[in-house]
């Protein structure tokens, strides 16, 4: 969908009941307003919405931000010996993780 294009034209259309809430739930669920999640479908466009993600997401980047200064020092010349059993071990934990949630697939709304 266009980010920047203006929105002009209405569509209007009659649902059930059953239809209407279950339409909003799925458009709260994938973290769209309405119009947007309505338009995806209608477009035939896959929402899809990961689970979990954010969280291991984070902890990969403090790791990361963590072997970054550790290789700063190691350049400088200001450590020759780093110990990565935990490190490892917690970036295998991470991928475990990551595996668990494509396992679970994404989920379509």
């Amino acid at each position: 969908m266009r980010e920047n294009s203006t929105k002009k034209r209405r569509l209007s259309i009659k649902l059930t009941q059953e239809d209407w809430d279950a339409i909003h739930r799925k458009a709260e669920l994938s973290n769209k307003n309405l119009t947007d999640y309505v338009t995806t479908c209608c477009l035939g466009k896959e929402i899809v919405v990961i689970n979990d993600l954010a969280e291991v997401l984070r902890e990969q980047r403090g790791i990361s931000g963590n072997l970054n200064q550790l290789a700063m020092l190691a350049h400088r010349g200001r450590i020759t010996a780093v110990g990565l059993t935990e490190i490892q071990s917690v970036l295998m934990e991470i991928s475990d993780r990551l595996k668990q949630i494509l396992e679970k697939r994404r989920w379509t709304v």
